[in-house]
């Protein structure tokens, strides 16, 4: 298993267990965050192109949450 943060690792066990909601459509979920926190100029430049990236990425990608 990849070496999430203690915070992922935390939602995920709540996730799993029923203690947090589960999204549905995840990958859209996770796009939508991305391009919010790329959006935002209070976060240092380096965090948002990361963001970006990664939210570009997922837009390219093969996935379906239909």
């Amino acid at each position: 298993m990849y070496p999430y943060s203690e915070q992922t690792k935390k939602l995920i066990n709540q996730i799993g267990s029923g203690d947090a909601a589960y999204v549905p459509k995840a990958i859209t979920c996770a796009i939508k965050v991305l391009d919010n926190i790329a959006a935002d100029g209070k976060l240092p430049e380096d965090v948002r192109e990361k963001a970006a990236f990664a939210a570009a990425n997922l837009v390219l990608s093969d996935y379906n949450d239909d």
